[in-house]
């Protein structure tokens, strides 16, 4: 699974959110893995961030809570 969202305040950029399975290698947890492009190359994030499938929930919260 994985979704792009333009980002705002930019005239390219891109917010990509996809599920990795054993992102680093076997046996490994799956983790949401999202990712900053300016560029507009979701497949090449500038920046990204790996968040475990087991704290999604309390982060999703938390992002919500700053709403």
């Amino acid at each position: 699974m994985s979704k792009t969202i333009e980002l705002s305040g930019t005239k390219k950029g891109v917010i990509s959110v996809t599920k990795l399975e054993e992102p680093y290698g076997k046996d490994s947890h799956t983790v949401a893995s999202i990712g900053i492009s300016l560029t507009g190359k979701s497949d090449t994030p500038e920046w990204k961030v790996h968040i475990p499938l087991e704290n999604l929930d309390e982060v999703i919260k938390a992002l919500q809570d700053l709403k």
